[in-house]
């Protein structure tokens, strides 16, 4: 989140006595049954009616999520005690009408999802994204807030938020946007800073693990930290001179990260112990390259973020997919993975794109605008995703590849393209249009290569060169002419037949014989459904062009297709010492120079 209030002098950030401020208190006594007790109160209106609202959407989210069902028993009594009447015309607001100037409202809050969008109340923690937590009054946005965290001593539980302290357990906020902005983790958590140019990193977490795990892992935390910062040649000046990150690795949290401008939430139900000391630090690695690349590196169509609808950005392609490219470079050049591990790692997410069928519906920027309908968004009909969708997350992170490899043929680099984004618009928090990334590029490589990749591969989508421009790195990108490919995931039944578990990929083997999702498989070529085989096992037995005939069922009729097996598509990309090649010396170089670190 951007604010322009982090643009004016420090010295206006006082929390003067005479100023107006809105305040929050909340309580944990019904924990065990995931309740919160919330109660705010707002002075000094001067309207008839004071309008209060749940937000609709969280920061770092694009889709509507509708906080306002998780609350109940709401009153509102004015300054003498008196109870005030509320009405209501949508359902995610209250009117409350009839006050003498002050309005305290009181309402119940269920929580129970420990993630980066919601919040998760029991007796392990009180884990709070502010927009699924707190109520606001739209008109009274820009006052400062204070709230107190009424914490459970008998739980040993502390504060762990980017909200400046106050004293005691009361922080506060400049104003509504920033306070929504501001996850906090109450727990008996761990904490582990360390110092960056003046700057405090925080690590607070919060498991079931020992204090030994955490130091290890803290480590690993530090390497990130200090490779990122290297991308960007110095850290963004933190409000407060700190940044927190708030790990949750917990059995009963969601997996997830979410960033925020000086902190990061982190959920995952893998412990330390068992697999989080690998798998948990990539999400370290995404989420804190945003505090650069989305925070304050800011699309223009995400400022300000509004809480009352779905926020849509053609630039997730950039804002998540740069950054999800980065997320293994960075681990890579940390040491806390492998060269060899890194492009291995490159294979599913690269076939994933280049493959799918949704590319001739949808360029980044489109897939981009779809974020409202996938980003945690929830829905009861089928869709079609598996055609007409490629997450820009992953799209945006193949461009980032390509982008990276062809700056290094022309003796250049995405990361000093980063450094010239970040000095142009993080630095000065100057929010970017696509367009202004275009001109950028055009800066830093020259108008013909901006203008050849943006229109080649973001204003349409094409696909770059990728087999030439890994190949300038010494890895390898090759198919398997002879494996053979069915065109649709077959699960089990119940009963041992086979199950069709997705919409077949457009003009598949598995499309063109008309079979589609939920179709029940009960034969192929004249036998029961293999049962004590992985349909992917089964399937390889065959060799490329066999017609395989399939006895399946749907809507309980009947049924005869033929299915003939093509060349998978699928690649496969290694380093190309693997194949018994010898890279030249300059390759060699070329590629310690891409995933090195200086």
């Amino acid at each position: 989140m951007r604010h322009s209030f982090f643009l004016l002098p420090l010295f206006l950030f006082v929390f003067s006595l005479n100023a107006q401020t809105n305040t929050y208190t909340i309580s944990f006594e019904n924990a065990v049954h995931h309740e919160a007790d919330v109660n705010v109160t707002f002075t000094n209106i001067t309207s008839d009616t004071l309008e209060v609202r749940m937000s609709r959407s969280s920061p770092g989210r694009y889709a509507l999520h509708e906080f306002a069902k998780n609350v109940y028993g709401l009153k509102a009594t004015d300054g003498n005690g008196k109870v005030l009447n509320i009405y209501r015309k949508d359902p995610y607001s209250w009117f409350v009408s009839g006050h003498n100037g002050t309005v305290h409202i009181r309402y119940t809050l269920f929580a129970n999802r420990g993630d980066g969008t919601y919040s998760q109340i029991d007796e392990t923690h009180a884990h709070l994204n502010i927009p699924a937590t707190f109520m606001y009054a739209p008109k009274l946005s820009d006052r400062k807030i204070e709230v107190n965290f009424n914490v459970r001593k008998d739980l040993n539980w502390k504060i762990a938020t980017q909200l400046p302290l106050v004293s005691g357990t009361t922080y506060a906020a400049p104003n509504l946007q920033y306070f929504m902005d501001s996850p906090t983790e109450i727990s008996d958590f761990g904490l582990r800073e360390f110092m960056v140019d003046g700057q405090n990193i925080r690590f607070a977490l919060h498991h079931n693990g020992t204090e030994e795990e955490l130091d290890t892992y803290f480590e690993k935390v530090k390497k990130v930290v200090l490779e990122q910062q290297k991308v960007y040649g110095e850290l963004p000046n933190f409000d407060y001179d700190t940044y927190t990150f708030l790990a949750c690795y917990i059995p009963n949290a969601s997996g997830d990260g979410m960033e925020h401008r000086n902190s990061t939430i982190l959920t995952s139900t893998r412990s330390l112990a068992e697999g989080g000391m690998e798998r948990n630090i990539g999400t370290v690695s995404h989420e804190f390259f945003h505090a650069w690349n989305v925070e304050r590196i800011r699309p223009k169509s995400l400022e300000p973020f509004d809480f009352s609808k779905a926020n849509m950005s053609g630039s997730l392609w950039f804002a998540e997919g740069f950054t999800s490219y980065y997320t293994n470079l960075i681990l890579v050049r940390a040491g806390l993975i492998t060269p060899e591990k890194y492009v291995e790692g490159l294979t599913g997410t690269f076939n994933y794109v280049w493959n799918s069928p949704a590319r001739q519906f949808f360029n980044p920027i489109e897939m981009s605008y779809q974020a409202p309908f996938v980003d945690a968004a929830t829905s009861v009909d089928p869709v079609n995703r598996e055609n007409t969708f490629i997450s820009y997350y992953s799209y945006g992170s193949m461009l980032g590849l390509a982008l990276d490899l062809s700056l290094r043929k022309e003796n250049r680099n995405l990361d000093d393209y980063m450094k010239l984004v970040w000095k142009t618009f993080g630095r000065t928090e100057k929010p970017y249009s696509i367009t202004d990334l275009q001109k950028t590029l055009a800066l830093y490589a020259g108008t013909d290569f901006s203008n050849s990749f943006f229109d080649n591969y973001i204003y349409n989508s094409k696909m770059p060169k990728y087999s030439e421009l890994l190949g300038s790195v010494g890895v390898s990108l090759s198919q398997n002419p002879e494996m053979p490919y069915f065109g649709a995931s077959v699960g089990k039944t119940k009963d041992g037949n086979g199950l069709v578990e997705n919409n077949p990929f457009l003009d598949s083997p598995a499309y063109k014989a008309r079979l589609t999702k939920g179709d029940i498989i009960t034969q192929l070529n004249g036998k029961a459904f293999p049962k004590d085989q992985k349909f992917t096992e089964y399937i390889k037995s065959f060799p490329v062009g066999e017609a395989i005939t399939v006895q399946f069922e749907r809507f309980g009729e009947k049924n005869t297709t033929e299915v003939i097996l093509e060349p998978d598509p699928a690649y496969s990309i290694t380093l190309v010492e693997k194949s018994g090649l010898a890279p030249k010396k300059s390759v060699l170089k070329s590629r310690n120079d891409w995933l090195g670190s200086d």
